[in-house]
């Protein structure tokens, strides 16, 4: 152990957070003796089995390793190079994957403008206009983000008014459910409620932001897509060969309901921590906290004293909108004391 790294203080991202030390274990006990590679080993069926419990018993589980994985293979699975994919401009396709949408899957992206990262028919329809036109991009997949980039939430009777809309003009619904389980224990469902049973076709299941060292899959709700995936997910360099301690992480997330009570916790840290900032003098919460992120305006300059102790984006420098991310591991304590140092600044640059 290097006792000579200060700790980080992070209210950045739920990736700085570490791994649930129960996920740790569980990969501990997967590095015992030999098991065939690849995924072909029985911790990967377990976790097959229980992803099925989840999501139905025709759902098609492949895991990968990150998220810009899966949503670049899934996506590219189910489209071809003319093809285009709908999602608001603030989804983590468009702003926060370095172009590999469309370097890797082919795929061309036709980001909408959106108040709060969340997209409605209404939104969609001016961008079918083309639709047959030889010369343009066809529309193939509506691809949403559960919860999304900027905290929000849809709600049941959303995803289902978008995936009827897609219905109507052939188009497929993906979800990038890097935050699905914040966003299922918010609104008390479950994974199944909030995909299959909304008829939502292709899932980005990540679990890395909720106590997983790394470990996402790409799960095809729909059984009439996603042909030939093995070979695609091969082609992409995400067959990882010693499969069992990506598998084991998923497994042990599942059971026990682990993925419910870290996200919960998440959850409830974050509003703990927009009731108590928001009502200092001088700090404005964004919005609705819905999930594990709060928005946050401050001065700019109690910003800058904040963060010579504390790692966190300006999430829009524009209007200096801060980002203040939790995750499964942040504590009661770690607010409150975030919380005192908000106040301290904020009072010494009044």
């Amino acid at each position: 152990m290097n006792t000579h790294t200060p700790k980080l203080r992070s209210f950045a991202s739920d990736n700085n957070a570490g791994a649930h030390p129960e996920i740790i274990k569980a990969v501990c006990e997967a590095n015992e003796g030999y098991m065939r590679a690849y995924g072909e080993d029985t911790i990967s069926e377990a976790a097959d089995r229980l992803l099925k419990k989840h999501f139905g018993e025709d759902a098609r589980i492949f895991y990968v390793t990150t998220g810009t994985a899966a949503n670049v293979l899934g996506l590219r699975a189910v489209t071809r190079t003319y093809n285009s994919v709908i999602c608001s401009s603030m989804a983590h396709i468009n702003m926060d994957e370095c172009g590999a949408p469309e370097a890797f899957g082919g795929t061309k992206l036709v980001p909408i403008p959106t108040p709060d990262g969340k997209l409605t028919p209404g939104m969609i329809a001016p961008y079918l206009g083309h639709v047959g036109f030889v010369h343009a991009s066809q529309p193939k997949v509506i691809s949403i983000t559960q919860s999304t980039e900027e905290g929000t939430l849809y709600s049941l009777k959303e995803i289902e008014a978008i995936v009827d809309f897609a219905r109507d003009h052939d188009l497929l619904v993906h979800m990038d459910g890097a935050r699905l389980a914040n966003a299922c224990a918010a609104l008390g469902c479950s994974f199944f409620d909030m995909t299959t049973a909304l008829g939502v076709d292709l899932l980005s299941f990540g679990a890395t932001k909720n106590g997983l060292m790394m470990g996402e899959a790409v799960i095809f709700l729909n059984p009439e897509i996603g042909e030939g995936f093995e070979y695609l997910r091969k082609q992409g360099m995400q067959l990882v060969s010693k499969m069992r301690f990506v598998s084991a992480q998923v497994e042990r997330y599942l059971r026990d309901d682990l993925w419910l009570e870290n996200a919960r916790h998440a959850n409830a840290m974050a509003k703990r921590l927009a009731e108590r900032a928001g009502a200092i003098p001088g700090v404005e919460i964004k919005g609705e906290v819905q999930s594990n992120g709060v928005f946050a305006h401050i001065p700019p300059a109690a910003t800058e004293i904040l963060e010579k102790k504390y790692y966190f984006y300006v999430w829009d420098e524009h209007s200096h909108t801060l980002r203040w991310m939790t995750s499964w591991a942040t504590t009661e304590e770690q607010v409150d004391e975030f919380v005192e140092d908000i106040k301290k600044a904020v009072e010494q640059v009044r």
